[in-house]
């Protein structure tokens, strides 16, 4: 049974749900410690006050905001819990939108909301059949962890999710990282269309997807705790460093698709039909029959 992260409401206009949060996902990664290799002993990092030059406890350590190098402003906790504003006890929705009209880089970690008591099964069954006929998500407000946050609401097997969301200006924009100018033919875009299709399945499911990784680190941690050689991994393919003729590459990556899920390989050549139906409505026309025919010529 997850834990409870944090108790509050949901506020929906006049309506008030009670509902406790709990993480809807589990991390499964293995984890290390750091340990003196000489003797295997636990390497620890100690709280130190840097002007009684000593180790102190978890009770002796508070929050403080370094208003200059001389003057720290000690902030308690209860002071934060105490906060005049209505986020700090609910999750209070703003809005409903269209779930397609947010970017999904805003959207973050996962919480189930839970109704808390029988005084909320109604109001929460309401809300789920609110949102559920409505398609749409809602856009709230909460107060977690010293901040206010923005989060969306939507509906996941008659359960409300919580998501938190980052705030417009926390998203950096991308045009730094756009490439130079580059121009890109239709047939390479048809390949890669090809290519799309050989990889697409009907749901994430059926992909059966798993943490290799994971998997591999656990085999040598096996084979160490039997006193074996660790297994051997296999080297990855080598991929060049550029890649000069991208319609074999997307040809050749098509036929490895093909492949691996049992399927003909073979990859006949992608087909021309835009270029080719346009070379035939203009027969008429030299300069038009001329300029398709030098287009193929240095595609060749």
């Amino acid at each position: 049974m997850p834990r409870t992260v944090w108790s509050g409401a949901i506020s929906f206009g006049l309506v008030t749900v009670p509902i406790n949060v709990q993480s809807a996902t589990e991390d499964h990664s293995i984890r290390f410690h750091q340990y003196h290799l000489d003797d295997m002993g636990r390497v620890r990092v100690r709280k130190y006050c840097e002007i009684e030059d000593r180790e102190v406890d978890q009770g002796e350590i508070g929050k403080g905001y370094e208003l200059t190098k001389t003057q720290i402003i000690p902030i308690s906790d209860e002071e934060l819990r105490e906060l005049p504003l209505p986020t700090a006890k609910a999750i209070e929705i703003e809005a409903f939108v269209p779930l397609e009209s947010i970017d999904p880089i805003r959207i973050g970690e996962g919480y189930y909301l839970q109704p808390k008591g029988q005084v909320a099964h109604k109001p929460y069954k309401l809300l789920v059949q609110a949102l559920g006929r409505s398609s749409k998500v809602a856009v709230a407000k909460y107060a977690w962890s010293g901040r206010e946050r923005l989060g969306l609401l939507r509906v996941k097997d008659d359960v409300i999710v919580l998501h938190a969301m980052r705030w417009p200006d926390e998203i950096r924009s991308p045009e730094e990282l756009l490439p130079p100018p580059v121009e890109v033919t239709e047939d390479e875009i048809e390949g890669a269309l090809a290519l799309m299709d050989t990889l697409t399945v009907e749901d994430l499911e059926a992909l059966g997807v798993r943490d290799e990784y994971t998997e591999a680190v656990a085999r040598i941690i096996e084979a160490k705790r039997e006193h074996k050689a660790p297994p051997e991994m296999p080297e990855p393919e080598r991929q060049p460093g550029q890649v000069v003729d991208l319609m074999a590459a997307l040809q050749e990556s098509v036929a490895k698709a093909r492949a691996s899920r049992g399927e003909d390989a073979e990859v006949h050549e992608m087909p021309k039909p835009k270029k080719k139906a346009a070379a035939k409505k203009q027969p008429a026309r030299k300069t038009a029959a001329k300029k398709p025919a030098g287009r193929r010529s240095r595609s060749a």
